[in-house]
C-alpha cells in the first residue's frame, strides 16, 4: 500500500512539471506571438507614415516643377527679313519694323512701326500682309496720311502698347539732304520682354542717339550715301553701349557685307551679321 502511494506521489509530481512546463512553453508562445504582432504593427505603421511622407513630397516637387515652367520668361527673337525690314517677337506681341519684300502674308502682327515715307521703308502693300484686324500701326505723320490709318508718333513721345512700349528717336541727316530733320522722321526704342532694343531708322549720328542709354540690341544702318557709314555707326554704338548690335541698310540699293564687316571690326560690344530671315535670341 505505501508503494501505491509512493507511486501516486511520483505521478501527481511528474503531472506538476508536465504542467508547469506546459504553462511555460505556452507563456513563451504567447510572448513570441506577441513580439510578433507589434513588429509587424510597427513596421506597417512605418511604412505607411513613409508612404505618406513621400506623398506631399511628390506633390511638391510637381507644385515646385509647374511653378518654374510658369516662370520661365518667354524670351525675345529679332529676325531681320531684309535690309532694314525687322521682326521682334515675345510671346504673342510681335512688331514689324519698316515691313519691306515681305515673302508671304502671315498677318500676325500685334504693331507696326514705320519710321519714314521713304519706299524702302514704307510700303502699303506690305504693311497689308503683315496686318490682321487688331494691328496697331504707329508712323510719322507723312505716313500716317498717306496709309489712311495709324497713330502718329513723334521724336521723344512714348506710346504704351499691350506687351510693348515704344519711344520715337529723332533720326535726320547731319550734312545730307535725304533725310531733314523738319519731316519729324523717327527710329524707335522698342521696350519688350524686359528688353530696350533700338532701331535708328535712316539717320546720322545724332545727339539724341548718343544720349541713349541702357540699350540691349542697338539696331544701325551701315550702308553710308543715305545713312551714316559703317565708322559712323560704329562710333555711335561705341557711346550708346549696348550689349548687342546689328548692322542693317546693306544688302540691298546701297552697301554691302564688306559694310557690316567693317562695322563689326570697329565696335567694342559683340556685333551679330545677320542673313535674310535669320533669327536671334537677344541675350
Amino acid at each position: 500500500m505505501v508503494l501505491g502511494v509512493l507511486n501516486g506521489v511520483v505521478y501527481v509530481c511528474v503531472g506538476i512539471s508536465i504542467m508547469e512546463a506546459t504553462m511555460r512553453s505556452f507563456r513563451f508562445l504567447v510572448l513570441c506571438l506577441v513580439w510578433v504582432l507589434v513588429v509587424c504593427g510597427c513596421g506597417k505603421e512605418k511604412k505607411e507614415t513613409a508612404g505618406e511622407a513621400a506623398k506631399p513630397n511628390d506633390n511638391s516637387e510637381k507644385a515646385t516643377t509647374s511653378k518654374q515652367e510658369r516662370e520661365v520668361p518667354m524670351g525675345v527673337s529679332i529676325q531681320w527679313l531684309c535690309h532694314s525690314s525687322f521682326r521682334i517677337t515675345h510671346g504673342d506681341t510681335i512688331v514689324y519694323i519698316d515691313p519691306w519684300k515681305v515673302k508671304d502674308s502671315p498677318h500676325d502682327a500685334t504693331v507696326v512701326l514705320v519710321s519714314h515715307s521713304h519706299f524702302d521703308h514704307y510700303s502699303s502693300g506690305d504693311i497689308a500682309k503683315v496686318s490682321g484686324p487688331n494691328t496697331k500701326l504707329l508712323a510719322p505723320l507723312d505716313v500716317v496720311s498717306q496709309e489712311g490709318k495709324g497713330e502718329t508718333i513723334l521724336p521723344g513721345l512714348r506710346v504704351e502698347l499691350p506687351g510693348v512700349n515704344v519711344v520715337g528717336v529723332p533720326a535726320y541727316n547731319l550734312n545730307k539732304k535725304f533725310h531733314p530733320q523738319s519731316q519729324k522722321w523717327v527710329g524707335f526704342v522698342v521696350e519688350i520682354g524686359g528688353k530696350c532694343i533700338y532701331y535708328a531708322g535712316d539717320t546720322d549720328v545724332t545727339t539724341e542717339m548718343k544720349n541713349l542709354s541702357k540699350i540691349d540690341v542697338a539696331i544701325l544702318p551701315v550702308g553710308g550715301t543715305y545713312t551714316m557709314n559703317a565708322m559712323e555707326a560704329a562710333e555711335a554704338v561705341n557711346q550708346i553701349k549696348p550689349r548687342l548690335a546689328i548692322p542693317c541698310h546693306w544688302g540691298d540699293i546701297v552697301g554691302g557685307r564688306g559694310d557690316a564687316d567693317k562695322f563689326a571690326a570697329m565696335v567694342k560690344c559683340p556685333v551679330k551679321i545677320l542673313s535674310p530671315s535669320e533669327t536671334i535670341s537677344v541675350p
